[in-house]
């Protein structure tokens, strides 16, 4: 029996990761699910070990890929992911050099009334198309680099990349030799141009980020 093509499809959720091979007629030829552990270390405050992210993930995806063996021929891979949590790395180890902040954390509402009283949220709708809110990755990583300066040198220097979990997950499945993300998820970073589908330099100055750390935008 011939195998048919196949996409092992990745969906990185906030709980868990899942692993399916579909074949090109929509047959799902194999699924494999695992969790991770949330972390709450502060009222509001949501982690995740994104190293723990990643080892899951590979798991539940080569136990659904030798499961498809038989009958599937892999021929892509889709990822979609748990949208607003951020990601820190190191370039050269791939290993996270702090716990990814969740889209659900709300440690930076401080950062958002802030930025609101400055008179700041109206530019940032016409740009990013979004408001100021915790939810969003933008002042996510504001906080980081306040809290831990030296990550912020480290950011500037070219040691550091960043990313939402979709780039931090074609990070480690490229061995490093990608560092990319998409149109709609860096939509939802607070730090692109929806109009102009770019980093905006401007935004990036706002939030304190290093605009030479975040990924390649792509289709």
């Amino acid at each position: 029996m011939s195998r048919v093509p196949a996409v092992l499809a990745i969906d990185q959720g906030t709980t868990g990761s899942t692993a399916l091979v579909v074949a090109r007629d929509g047959r799902v030829l194999a699924r494999c699910y695992s969790e991770f552990t949330q972390h709450f270390p502060s009222p509001g405050w949501v982690e995740h070990d994104a190293g723990e992210i990643w080892t899951v993930t590979r798991a539940v995806a080569s136990e659904a890929v030798r499961a498809a063996a038989g009958e599937g021929r892999i021929e892509g891979v889709g990822i979609t992911n748990q949208r607003e949590t951020v990601v820190l790395w190191d370039r050269e180890t791939l290993e996270p050099v702090h716990r990814a902040i969740v889209w659900q954390d709300r440690r930076t509402a401080g950062i958002c009334r802030e930025l609101r009283a400055a008179g700041r949220e109206e530019e940032v709708r016409e740009r990013a198309g979004l408001l100021f809110d915790p939810y969003f990755s933008g002042t996510k990583l504001t906080w980081l680099f306040r809290t831990h300066p030296e990550l912020h040198r480290r950011a500037e220097a070219g040691e550091l990349a960043m990313g939402t979990v979709d780039s931090w997950l074609v990070t480690r499945l490229t061995g490093g030799a990608v560092h990319a993300t998409d149109h709609t998820n860096a939509s939802r970073t607070l730090l692109y141009h929806i109009a102009d589908l770019r980093w905006d330099a401007d935004l990036c100055a706002l939030f304190d980020v290093p605009i030479s750390a975040l990924p390649g935008v792509r289709e």
